[in-house]
């Protein structure tokens, strides 16, 4: 759907259009960061905007559907696992940001990020410390990125069952750290982070 330059006018002044962004796969040793940014729909409110992770999995689906459907534009970004061990993850977050902006189909004229830290941007950004919690469309932003890369976690557990992807997808919980050990490390799993890199150390590729 191609969406059009929504203009509601106040004493003749445009309204600004705020993207809201958020990532999601900072502290995971496996899969790609992804992130996301939307634009919402001030015509369509969505009702049970919070961050995701205070979201069960089921309402974040749902959220999911309603958001992708009634926003004015949303977009991805992501950083892949060679470029997370190259940058670090920090930066890895931001180019992911930073991607998921410029792939708006609507440029906004500001975007809202959540954290303490903005990407590089061609338009005007700002950091919002739990603007997940606080902000909608960094809110919406935070859902889709999280189903989105749960949804890949979960297409990785197919091939790699016994990591328990669909249960900590790629988070360092016991389940987890105790499967690195029974059976070494996947090509998903991230070189440069402490557990890991201490398996490949000891060579348990």
């Amino acid at each position: 759907m191609n969406f059009a330059y929504v203009i509601i006018s106040t004493m003749n002044k445009p309204q600004t259009l705020i993207a809201g962004v958020d990532e999601v796969g900072r502290g995971p040793l496996a899969g790609a960061v992804v992130a996301a940014a939307v634009i919402l729909d001030p015509a369509h409110p969505i009702e049970g905007l919070k961050d995701s992770k205070q979201l069960s999995a089921k309402k974040r689906e749902a959220l999911y559907l309603e958001i992708t459907e009634h926003a004015l534009a949303w977009s991805l970004g992501r950083a892949e696992i060679e470029e997370i061990d190259a940058l670090n993850i920090h930066h890895a977050s931001l180019l992911a940001m930073q991607r998921a902006v410029n792939g708006l189909s609507i440029k906004p004229d500001k975007a809202l990020i959540d954290g303490k830290y903005t990407p590089v941007l061609d338009c005007e950004a700002e950091a919002i410390i739990k603007g997940d919690q606080t902000v909608h469309a960094i809110s919406a932003a935070s859902i889709i990125a999280k189903v989105t890369r749960d949804r890949e976690m979960l297409a990785f557990h197919e091939t790699y069952p016994q990591y328990g992807f669909d249960q900590h997808v790629g988070y360092p919980t016991p389940q987890h750290l105790k499967a690195l050990l029974e059976h070494g490390i996947s090509i998903i799993h991230r070189k440069s982070f402490g557990p890991v890199k201490r398996l490949i150390e000891v060579g348990c590729l």
